[in-house]
């Protein structure tokens, strides 16, 4: 067995690259030079975080790869074991996210466990009590159990067995950060989480693998990849069985199972597929092939939200009938005849890859099509779906219907005389409707600039838990390595592109009710601009 490296995890971050800015982030840099002349809160202090590790696998394979220059990651350099790495990173990210939880109607299908068609894996841990966790912000699960026993989370797969009374936190992270941690032999056999809780309340955990062990694991070494602020280190498992890899609880950071196999692996599969949102009369769909592992599924959700273009995820049965293997070649088939690109893959695991493969499919007329994945050596159909107008049209009705039930609620007026607070609770309700249509005046990056230098130091939290952003984009800030008043900045344009046509005073007014300081008189500074 070969040994596995345990490198120790660097905190430093990555320098912006201003030499690829785009001319907007130009401009955004000069004006901020000017505003920030005048305004010292924040000068010199830097936001640090743990350095997301780089790849360590070969991405010459992939095809149509989406280019994510926005999170490109550094190789990562040697340290001398200093603290603060990736995982002392995301420990304290998840202390500091807040207990935010969302409506029990909101939907979470990205990372919902996708149960595999097969077989061999779906007769086992029946026994378990299944629990369904709540889902806090920021894709965050919370399980809170009232006494010892062994239970299975509902919406990841992962087996929990407390000897006490606990509350346990955890979420799925990507492997492509700790790539360079997984060293071959050794290949990465399930996803990747982060729990916490306390770990003397926890006696094992058992970890969902994506992998078909049929009748040959008898060749196949399972550990469990756990990686600490002093290195990353491969522990020894309790027992693996055809779903699941069980580990005793030695302490708690990011945690994920890995293999080493002698003979040809199988791995469930999964196609993911997303339609391009454009006003083209045209179709043009990405196809997603993975191994079903929800950090590799979650990785693909990331790609897509920080491409250039809209998405929409389509709803269809994503399992796979027949399972995939590395090197074997598949070819997507359309009926009727689509340009399809490439017309043939060659399939890898691309759990620790960060450019996600994908097929693009397009139709010059919106037209009711089937979908093949078929392996070209047996030609045996691994994967298929139709897809029918119905299946994105009844999504953007539905936009549109939730536009026009907010834009109602908001119509009302402002009477009486009321305390400051409330007027501009009222005001930001109010909707000019003289021409028949709301008009509302955008914020403007002078005006962003000048609340960043008011906003502190605890821009994460304020990212996380008031405008709802997502781990990626907090990635994307903290990697910049700028100093506080920047990061604020950023924050603040994140939400601005999120929101759109409602990034308006009123409603960042809104977001940031709760935080102290001067915040809230800029913003009400801003509201009597209008």
């Amino acid at each position: 067995m070969a040994s596995f490296v345990s490198e120790l995890i660097g905190s430093g971050d990555l320098c912006d690259d201003h030499h690829n800015a785009s001319s907007e982030e130009k401009g955004i840099h000069r004006l901020l030079a000017c505003k920030l002349a005048s305004l010292h809160e924040g000068q010199g202090e830097t936001e640090e975080g743990g350095k997301p590790l780089q790849l360590g696998e070969d991405s010459s394979s992939e095809s149509s790869s989406e280019s994510e220059s926005d999170n490109e990651e550094p190789e990562p350099e040697q340290t001398n074991g200093e603290p603060g790495g990736p995982c002392t990173e995301v420990s304290a990210q998840t202390e500091e996210w807040e207990d935010k939880e969302l409506p029990k109607d909101h939907s979470h299908s990205e990372l919902k466990k996708i149960q595999p068609y097969c077989e061999h894996c779906n007769a086992e841990n029946k026994h378990n009590e299944q629990v369904t966790p709540r889902l806090l912000s920021q894709e965050q699960f919370l399980l809170k159990l009232d006494t010892e026993g062994t239970y299975q989370c509902t919406e990841t797969g992962l087996i929990f067995e407390v000897n006490r009374k606990v509350d346990i936190k955890y979420c799925v992270l990507s492997w492509s950060k700790y790539a360079d941690l997984v060293v071959k032999p050794w290949v990465v056999g399930g996803p990747l989480f982060d729990v916490k809780c306390d770990p003397t309340c926890l006696t094992s955990i058992q970890f969902p693998h994506s992998l078909c062990l049929g009748h040959h694991d008898a060749n196949m070494t399972f550990r469990v990849l756990h990686v600490k602020s002093s290195g990353a280190l491969l522990e020894a498992t309790v027992d693996h069985s055809t779903t699941h890899v069980k580990w005793r609880v030695s302490s708690l950071s990011p945690v994920g199972p890995v293999i080493q196999s002698e003979e040809t692996v199988y791995h469930h599969g999964a196609v993911i597929l997303y339609k391009a949102i454009d006003h083209n009369p045209s179709l043009s769909f990405r196809v997603y092939i993975a191994t079903n592992n929800e950090s590799f599924i979650k990785d693909i959700s990331k790609s897509v939200k920080h491409s250039s273009k809209k998405f929409m995820k389509i709803d269809k049965p994503p399992v796979c009938q027949k399972l995939l293997q590395n090197g074997k070649k598949y070819r997507l088939i359309s009926e009727p005849e689509a340009e399809i690109t490439p017309e043939e893959i060659e399939f890898v695991d691309g759990s620790l890859l960060k450019l996600k493969s994908y097929i693009e499919v397009y139709l010059e007329q919106p037209v009711e099509f089937k979908l093949l994945l078929v392996e070209m050596d047996s030609e045996e159909i691994v994967w298929k779906a139709k897809l029918r107008e119905c299946d994105w049209v009844q999504h953007d009705q539905n936009q549109n219907v939730s536009k026009r039930t907010t834009n109602g609620n908001r119509r009302r007026k402002m009477t009486g005389s009321l305390p400051d607070e409330d007027v501009y609770d009222k005001r930001m309700k109010q909707v000019d409707t003289s021409d028949g249509a709301k008009t509302r005046t955008l914020l403007t990056d002078a005006q962003l600039i000048t609340l960043a230098a008011k906003l502190g130091k605890e821009w994460i939290k304020i990212a996380i838990a008031n405008l709802e952003l997502e781990i990626g984009d907090i990635d994307d800030i903290r990697e910049k390595k700028e100093d506080v008043t920047m990061c604020n900045f950023r924050v603040l344009k994140k939400w601005q592109e999120k929101e759109r046509g409602n990034a308006t005073a009123e409603n960042l007014y809104k977001c940031l009710k709760n935080v102290t300081g001067d915040v809230q008189d800029v913003l009400k500074g801003f509201l009597q601009e209008r």
